[in-house]
């Protein structure tokens, strides 16, 4: 499960910006990813509750702003929102198509902080 190493390295992402900035409690973390990202935000955000526990990120809420997965059809030139990936284009099956959205990394966006 490798959502508990992206919980520790955002904890220690949290904990520098609380040493540069000199504040004791995280709030809210808001993070961004692709559908595609292969994060599981459930588990993403068990690892964090269980990681941050008497840390100033303890019972800090993590909000997600899941990027969707599009397919791009060279054939057709039509985009599709899409619920996983397909070799396929869902309008005229062509194979000639390409993953352009929702392969986003994890990226920590802003957090509430006091």
């Amino acid at each position: 499960m490798h959502e508990v190493s992206l919980a520790l390295s955002l904890l220690e992402i949290l904990r520098s910006y609380a040493v540069k900035d000199g504040f004791q409690h995280i709030r809210t973390v808001k993070l961004s990813m692709g559908k595609m990202s292969c994060v599981e935000p459930r588990a993403l955000t068990f690892a964090f509750e269980i990681q941050a526990a008497g840390t100033l990120a303890e019972g800090a809420v993590l909000e997600f702003d899941i990027r969707p997965a599009i397919l791009y059809c060279f054939s057709c030139t039509c985009e599709h929102e899409v619920d996983g990936y397909t070799a396929e284009c869902p309008t005229c099956q062509s194979m000639n198509v390409l993953l352009t959205g929702g392969t986003e990394a994890l990226q920590l966006l802003e957090f509430e902080a006091e």
